[in-house]
């Protein structure tokens, strides 16, 4: 960003960790209206978030171009997780898996590196918890606990599988210069069932390169309200409003690369975690970090930092719901990459959109602004649809055919996060309606 040109011609440096500005000297600025405050950003052009947001201008919050491979010795837990499914099939991963050395973690140099690690640890450690899905484990042994936990302690992310692994880092193209496409992109690695980890994880991505663009216009909405631009900011929020549309076009393809059955019966095993899971009700043991078992939610749509991100620039409150909700949320962003996190932070503390639009008293501006929150609407009925389809009617379809003398599973409802998922996005759509009303 220090060395980037506006598009006005000009340059704007300013010190790294935002601790000194070229005119105000030592004042406290926050990070996205002291941009604001130094270039007027026209409609049109492209605003390279800086790199200390880990945002990226084409795939947003996604990691672009992920490494597919780690070097020796490394390349012990790659093989592994190439060849998970079959080694699950065939009962013999927690073998494989307690056979791999103790390494250190010094040589994994760079965060991709790291990134690619952390994700292949997260498949090993599922893989090893879950392994064919009736004998959850409670210890993860040590050759595997140790370098898992010393590189999320160096990322700032939790010792399991995390959205921003499966999804944000998880992305290959199969044609390097083709686009962005189902069809030319596919996962580096796969859990049991089939292709349902590539539809679910590719589309759950997809949905956040569509919304990719809008984050780019988040400079040039504030500097509207900087500099009291209504044509600007209407024309931004017509512009985010097509962008989470897209978005809710793509999510509507997961019906056709995603089997609802093995979703919830294969799949949706190896994304649990073991906070609030009655499988592992102390949590899991990390031998050799922890003496006592840890508790730690499984991956999660609510830990995409893209929906947080939009309900913060449109000042939706989910405070003003359960407070079940807002609490999951905020958990949920500890399993966010810090990077992002800090953005989150930024925007909280940019001026508000919403109490902007509700001051000019413009009936125009005011519809713009509620097609926007309605995109958000949109796309959280539809989760709900997906969530139905995905969870709640087989999990019903499961106890029926529940022997009267056992009990009914106690899955029905419950979120790979741990959570009853129908209840909190009932509460998280229905705090989005409320922006709606003045």
């Amino acid at each position: 960003m220090a060395h980037e040109a506006t598009p006005m011609g000009s340059a704007w440096d300013i010190d790294e960790e935002y601790h000194i500005d070229e005119n105000v000297g030592f004042a406290l600025q926050n990070p996205l209206t002291a941009r604001m405050a130094h270039e007027v950003t026209p409609m049109g052009s492209a605003w390279d978030i800086d790199e200390e947001y880990h945002i990226d201008e084409n795939v947003g919050f996604a990691l672009q171009n992920p490494l597919e491979e780690l070097p020796h010795p490394y390349d012990v837990w790659i093989s592994i997780v190439k060849e998970l499914p079959l080694l699950i099939e065939m009962d013999e991963l927690r073998a494989e898996a307690e056979k791999l050395p103790l390494l250190s973690i010094d040589d994994l140099q760079g965060h991709k590196m790291q990134r690619l690690a952390h994700l292949v640890l997260g498949y090993i450690t599922m893989a090893y918890v879950w392994n064919q899905g009736d004998d959850a484990c409670k210890v993860l042994p040590s050759n595997i606990a140790i370098p898992y936990c010393k590189l999320s302690e160096k990322l700032g992310l939790p010792p399991i599988l995390v959205y921003a692994d499966c999804v944000l880092a998880n992305w290959k193209k199969k044609d390097p210069n083709g686009p962005m496409t189902y069809e030319n992109m596919d996962i580096l690695f796969s859990f049991p069932g089939a292709d349902c980890s590539k539809g679910f994880f590719l589309i759950s991505l997809l949905v956040e390169i569509e919304a990719a663009a809008a984050i780019q216009k988040i400079p040039t909405i504030f500097n509207a309200i900087q500099h009291m631009d209504k044509e600007t900011l209407q024309n931004a929020l017509d512009f985010v409003t097509s962008c989470l549309d897209r978005a809710l076009k793509v999510f509507q393809q997961i019906r056709d690369h995603v089997d609802p059955h093995l979703f919830f019966n294969v799949l949706r095993i190896y994304l649990s975690g073991w906070k609030g899971n009655p499988k592992l009700p102390e949590g899991l043991l990390y031998e050799g970090v922890w003496d006592t078992p840890k508790m730690f939610a499984g991956g999660s749509a609510a830990q995409s930092s893209t929906f947080q991100c939009f309900d913060v620039l449109l000042g939706i409150q989910h405070s003003a719901g359960e407070a079940h909700a807002a609490d999951f949320l905020q958990e949920m962003r500890t399993y966010m990459p810090p990077a992002h996190q800090k953005f989150l932070h930024s925007l909280e503390s940019a001026p508000s959109v919403r109490e902007f639009v509700l001051s000019q008293k413009d009936d125009n501006l005011w519809e713009t602004y509620k097609k926007c929150v309605n995109a958000m609407v949109s796309l959280r009925s539809y989760h709900l649809q997906i969530v139905t389809i995905y969870i709640v009617i087989p999990a019903r379809q499961q106890t029926k055919n529940t022997q009267p003398s056992e009990e009914p599973p106690e899955e029905e409802n419950k979120g790979t996060g741990g959570t009853d998922v129908m209840k909190f996005l009932k509460t998280v759509r229905g705090t989005t309606e409320k922006a709606l009303m003045m």
